[in-house]
């Protein structure tokens, strides 16, 4: 096999082992449970145990169509956290600092940082963010300032069909984020081939569900502690719902 051969069997397993690493990234979002908003952590069709995930959550805030902050709290009920909608928001968002993590050659992971698993092969601190809308907005999604990741639509309505295109932009710290990588659908597509943004930090999506759906981002960054990890991964999600027919 000449070189370039073996470089390109090498890009193309670089490459396998990052969407790997994306579709295998747990997250959070906002969803329905007993008619009442609740704060799911997981993967595909696995809610974990959020509960005892509490104190990992940092925030959980709520906004009006013109992205106005009105009160919310996150409350704990049975094997739930359910969001307090009593205001009525149109927005809700999340934030959890899932703490460190390191990998080791066997698979296994570790909730420490590398300097306490000197042999990991991965590791990382990992973010997660979660926006929710709950109906339409009167105009542009807002960019929210605590979101340091976050996935915005491009216009200012949502499609009503699945199938039908959605431009999303990625944004961190506010700014368009090239080379995020993107799932439309993290709960029934979950190893999906990412797609990524471009230099503006936008990308096209169909959309996955007449029902809810789960946008999924990550964005690797330098790591805050260096002689703890190699990276910070930031995951954001954009979830919302298309009205099925009437019954």
């Amino acid at each position: 096999m000449k070189i370039t051969g073996k470089l390109a069997v090498v890009a193309s397993l670089i490459a396998g082992m990052g969407a790997a690493s994306l579709a295998q990234a747990h997250g959070i979002w906002f969803a329905q449970r007993s008619n009442q908003l609740a704060l799911i952590y997981g993967l595909g069709g696995d809610d974990l145990d959020v509960i005892k995930r509490q104190q990992k959550v940092k925030s959980v805030s709520a906004y009006d169509e013109q992205g106005k902050e009105v009160s919310t709290q996150l409350t704990p009920s049975g094997p739930l956290l359910v969001v307090n909608t009593d205001n009525q928001p149109a927005i809700v968002a999340g934030i959890m600092d899932n703490g460190l993590w390191s990998k080791t050659a066997d698979g296994k992971w570790y909730n420490k940082g590398k300097d306490e698993v000197p042999n990991a092969t991965i590791s990382e601190h990992t973010f997660k963010y979660a926006v929710h809308l709950r109906r339409p907005l009167d105009g542009a999604m807002p960019v929210l300032p605590a979101q340091k990741l976050q996935i915005v639509p491009v216009g200012k309505q949502l499609p009503d069909q699945m199938g039908q295109p959605l431009t999303v932009r990625v944004l961190f710290d506010g700014k368009p984020a090239p080379g995020a990588k993107v799932q439309p659908d993290l709960l029934n597509d979950p190893d999906s081939e990412p797609l990524k943004t471009g230099a503006d930090g936008t990308v096209t999506i169909k959309v996955r569900n007449q029902g809810l759906n789960v946008v999924v981002a990550i964005l690797d960054t330098p790591p805050s502690e260096p002689a703890k990890t190699n990276s910070d991964e930031h995951e954001a999600t954009l979830s919302f719902v298309l009205q099925h027919l009437p019954e």
